[in-house]
């Protein structure tokens, strides 16, 4: 099996190749409503300001107001799931911390579970956005706050996840949140990562979206709506000291499982959604900041960050005013809702192929025991799913992605590629072409 597999790299079929698309998975991305992302953020809007620490109590004003709404949205589409989505507020009550949190207050993600059909796929896959809101002065709890942008755009991208998803009967669950608390210090994500570390369960990529319906930067006025920002952490944040040796020795600090969903991300949009790149960006988040995929980070989960090509700060952490005859504030009226359309199905796309794909192979191995030009690797089959077969993925050490792909249903591969000049990575692929986030192989023993 081994060697015909080899010869069968020598020749033209050898090179990359682009995998079939899934018609269910083009069926959800198509289903994007632009007027349905316009009505959620123009909702979220009206709550006059989202503060985390705004009134939990007000009916129609501030941030209780707010994430009661998107549980009530939640609701409304937990009924197409055939019982299958559960619908909470994760809540619980923070003492003041002397910096962003100067009283008691209730904390509250808006939650909805959409459980996998399969009892023996225990995987997750998790988006979310930041429903609170603020204005200059980060404490300012009682000023307009509109957020449009900052993280309307976010949350209006899990609520429309959640509403095409919700029909749909993949193996493995979702998890949709409206986080609160991000702008005191990423509290929300942070109560849920930690308790998501606790109960040991198996989130295996967290999508965070935030910004991501402002093209326009502020500064120059350029626009771009063709790009889409995915950061990623190189070095696993979690076990770095007893990593990082391995990581050295074997050349793997590109390799992160972090960065690993953030290839998948860029290749499975590029696929399903017309119009925009993803652009990899070799960093946890932006310069010397953060948001709420760091508390998944942290807990050793892998997650990223999916953010528009620039930032507009005229109309991010502002208070409403006109300057200079320039308007600053995060209104409706600066979102792109043609290009936060794209961003929100390459959400729905890059999930749908997660929860639908089987999961990846386990105790991927390249064999070390002789010195070669040519890679033998091997692995065992997922533990979740029956998948058709796998790709052998490699890439030259200073590529961002991955340029060959070889299918083989078999359990191992020899490759005419050197160890020193190749990343290897393999992953399962399901009949209908649903790809599991390549694993990097370890060293065979």
């Amino acid at each position: 099996m081994k060697y015909s597999v080899f010869l069968l790299l020598i020749s033209c079929s050898f090179f990359s190749q682009k995998h079939s698309k899934d018609d269910e998975v083009k069926k959800y991305v198509s289903q994007v409503n632009q007027d349905s992302l316009k009505s959620y953020i123009r909702k979220m809007v009206s709550f006059g300001t989202r503060h985390t620490l705004s009134s939990t109590n007000d009916p129609e004003q501030g941030i209780g107001a707010a994430r009661k709404w998107v549980i009530g949205k939640f609701n409304d589409y937990a009924k197409n799931s055939g019982g299958r989505m559960e619908v909470y507020l994760q809540q619980e009550d923070i003492q003041p911390d002397g910096k962003r949190i100067d009283n008691v207050v209730n904390l509250g993600n808006a939650v909805a579970f959409l459980k996998g059909t399969d009892p023996n796929d225990k995987r997750i896959f998790l988006i979310g956005g930041h429903l609170d809101s603020r204005v200059s002065d980060v404490m300012n709890r009682t000023s307009s706050a509109p957020g449009a942008n900052d993280d309307g755009s976010g949350v209006s991208a899990v609520i429309e996840s959640a509403r095409i998803l919700s029909t749909s009967s993949f193996p493995a669950s979702i998890i949709f949140v409206a986080f609160s608390g991000e702008e005191q210090s990423l509290l929300g994500s942070k109560q849920l990562a930690e308790k998501m570390k606790k109960e040991n369960l198996q989130l295996e990529a967290a999508l965070n979206n935030d910004m991501i319906g402002n093209p326009k930067e502020g500064e120059t006025g350029e626009v771009n709506t063709l790009i889409l920002r995915v950061f990623s952490e190189g070095l696993p944040y979690k076990d770095l000291d007893k990593k990082a040796m391995t990581i050295r020795n074997l050349g793997f600090e590109n390799d992160s499982e972090s960065r690993q969903l953030a290839r998948y991300i860029k290749e499975i949009t590029e696929q399903y959604v017309k119009g925009l790149e993803i652009k990899l960006i070799y960093r946890n988040d932006r310069f010397l900041r953060g948001g709420d995929h760091t508390s998944f980070v942290n807990n050793g989960f892998p997650s990223v960050r999916l953010t528009e090509y620039y930032e507009n700060y005229d109309h991010q952490h502002q208070d409403i005013r006109t300057e200079n005859n320039k308007q600053y504030g995060d209104l409706p009226e600066f979102i792109d809702f043609k290009y936060l359309k794209k961003n929100v199905a390459a959400n729905i796309a890059v999930l749908a192929n997660l929860a639908k794909s089987p999961s990846k192979p386990e105790k991927v191995g390249m064999d070390v025991k002789e010195l070669t030009n040519s890679t033998t690797l091997h692995w065992e089959k997922p533990k979740s799913g029956t998948p058709a077969g796998y790709y052998v993925l490699a890439r030259e050490t200073d590529s961002a992605v991955w340029q060959k792909r070889i299918f083989t249903t078999g359990l191992s591969v020899k490759l005419p590629l050197s160890k020193d000049n190749y990343i290897f990575a393999v992953q399962s692929v399901s009949p209908s072409g649903n790809l599991s986030v390549p694993v990097i192989p370890g060293i065979a023993k």
